[in-house]
């Protein structure tokens, strides 16, 4: 059940203010989420690599930056103990004890170190999202929409607002002195809403409110549940502004 505080963070979405058009992908393969961390020294090689097939047509990605190797001695600007906690989800949803970066999660279902290229091109092979997910963006406001499929159980819909690039110069750490390009930066994770296997999804946020000043781009996630845990990813879309 979604509780009252995720009720009123989308009821206090509600305004039209206007905003620029935004470049939007609808019709993905695959969603992958890269945990990573600025003060892992084997992470650069991965969000790189995130970078790269993030410009792809076919795939979303994002990078969610963890905190727990802020203890080296440089805190992670993006990292986020929210996060963290997300990536020990994952683990404990598929039985693992084990969390690590770079680790990149794959439509939800399968993971592989997010620095090995040829690792990373055989995960996302033959990948599909089931449920398609429509977005249409007017008059600054967004609307999402998803058709059923009976096939699935009821499924949140997820609202991952991202920063689409930035320059870090890293002071202290594994990568002290190193200046270090990101893109795809998760900032904020929201359910919004459910999606339903009889009548599917449909809402519609303002632009300029959901984003904020920390976002310039947001993805919308359909994601089963596994016991409470995050499960399977069924369907996505992105748009950036």
């Amino acid at each position: 059940m979604i509780s009252r505080s995720l009720f009123l963070f989308a009821a206090a979405l509600i305004s039209t203010a206007p905003s620029a058009a935004a470049e939007l992908k609808t019709n993905p393969t695959a969603i992958v989420e890269l945990f990573t961390s600025q003060g892992c020294s084997s992470c650069p090689p991965a969000d790189a690599l995130l970078s790269e097939i993030g410009t792809r047509p076919d795939v979303i990605a994002l990078a969610y930056h963890v905190d727990y190797w802020d203890y080296i001695g440089w805190r992670d600007t993006f990292g986020s103990a929210a996060f963290s906690q997300y990536q020990r989800d994952y683990a404990a949803a598929r039985g693992k004890a084990r969390i690590y970066t770079p680790q990149l999660m794959v439509n939800g279902a399968n993971d592989v170190v997010g620095s090995r290229r040829s690792d990373v091109g055989a995960a996302l092979t033959d990948e599909q999202l089931p449920v398609p997910l429509r977005l249409e963006e007017s008059n600054g406001m967004l609307t999402i929409s998803a058709l059923g499929d009976n096939r699935f159980a009821e499924s949140k819909l997820w609202l991952v607002t991202f920063k689409s690039e930035a320059e870090v110069a890293i002071g202290r750490g594994e990568n002290k002195d190193r200046v270090i390009d990101y893109t795809h930066i998760a900032r904020e994770r929201h359910v919004v809403g459910m999606w339903d296997p009889d009548f599917g999804a449909s809402l519609t946020l303002p632009i300029k409110d959901m984003l904020g000043t920390e976002s310039d781009g947001a993805v919308v996630v359909i994601q089963q549940d596994a016991n409470g845990k995050p499960g399977r990813i069924l369907g996505g879309a992105s748009f950036l502004q």
